[in-house]
């Protein structure tokens, strides 16, 4: 979701007077919550589901009713998904584009939109372009690039709190080290390793992880390695709008390929990104500041279409740790 930002940037450049709404999952939904440019964001709760089928039906069909209320001019399919292309034939707009999938190739996805886009070479663009070739029929030029991550103020106020409860006033480095896929994370020891390095230069390191008890768990792990000096971990504790004030703030982000990786680079926060067998073409941290340390430049790596994301094996062990350390060295003030 925070890779759509481009769009919204472009769309309300060149129409500025329009409002902008957007059309998403629960779970993505503070990706996008402070976004100054959205009018209204509607939200899908996968949940709905679990509420039995008269519920279900009831939850859609109020989201339905609220987005024909909106009587959009446009509409913009993102998605892959039937449910986002049966919403935008419903909304009634006279213009609604979508992207030409492969495996869409049928009368009803075409129904569900006026314009289709050619996505023949979306494998050769990351996912900002492929995001923004969905603009080729409005002919809308120049285009907006930048990945934008926004937080409210009440977000910076709780993260300047946590940052004074532990006496942090001056630069610190975010350190996230979790995914929730195993095979997208570096060894806990090689990543205590460059926390002990940094540590021993004076740097204070902040750990960040998402709830989930197995990142608590490698959060823990990672600490217990390290010295108790120059460290702290708010592990679980941030909401993802607090985690950008908090990386926002921070001279140095050192992470895996997720979520925070791709909020570092929106806020130019200097970073080294540790990447492993992901598309690095489509999923690189866009217009990053700073270095992308791919496992590609160590070892033979599974083709990314192949991998079972529930393995425990780490694909990211081939980087050595000194590369990470100079990297960090490099782009510390």
């Amino acid at each position: 979701m925070l890779l759509t930002t481009p769009v919204i940037s472009t769309l309300k450049q060149h129409y500025p007077d329009a409002e902008l709404d957007m059309l998403m999952y629960l779970e993505t939904w503070e990706m996008l919550a402070s976004n100054p440019l959205l009018t209204t964001v509607f939200t899908i709760d996968r949940t709905w589901k679990k509420q039995g089928k008269v519920t279900h039906i009831r939850h859609e069909t109020i989201l339905i009713r609220r987005l024909m209320a909106r009587k959009y001019d446009l509409v913009i399919n993102l998605a892959d998904q039937w449910r986002s292309a049966l919403v935008a034939k419903l909304t009634g707009a006279p213009v609604r584009i979508g992207f030409d999938f492969p495996k869409r190739k049928n009368r009803l996805w075409q129904n569900c939109h006026t314009h289709l886009v050619d996505v023949t070479c979306h494998n050769e663009l990351h996912t900002v372009e492929q995001n923004l070739s969905i603009l080729t029929p409005l002919h809308l030029t120049p285009q907006v690039s930048q990945v934008t991550m926004s937080y409210s103020l009440e977000d910076q106020s709780k993260v300047e709190q946590l940052l004074s409860d532990r006496n942090i006033n001056g630069n610190f480095v975010v350190v996230q080290p979790t995914s929730r896929w195993l095979f997208k994370c570096w060894t806990d020891e090689k990543m205590a390793k460059v926390i002990t390095a940094l540590q021993a230069e004076g740097v204070c390191v902040i750990l960040t992880s998402g709830p989930a008890e197995s990142e608590l768990k490698m959060i823990a792990r990672i600490l217990a390695l390290c010295p108790q000096e120059h460290v702290h971990s708010l592990a679980g504790q941030l909401t993802l709008r607090q985690l950008a004030s908090l990386i926002d703030r921070a001279a140095l982000f050192i992470g895996v390929d997720s979520v925070p990786m791709h909020m570092a680079a929106a806020l130019k926060t200097p970073l080294v990104a540790l990447f492993g067998p992901s598309k690095l073409i489509f999923w690189s941290p866009w217009q990053a500041v700073g270095q992308v340390i791919w496992a590609g430049n160590y070892c033979k790596l599974p083709d990314p279409d192949a991998i079972n994301t529930h393995t425990a094996e780490r694909y990211l062990d081939a980087i050595p740790v000194q590369p990470v350390i100079d990297a960090a060295r490099k782009l510390l003030p």
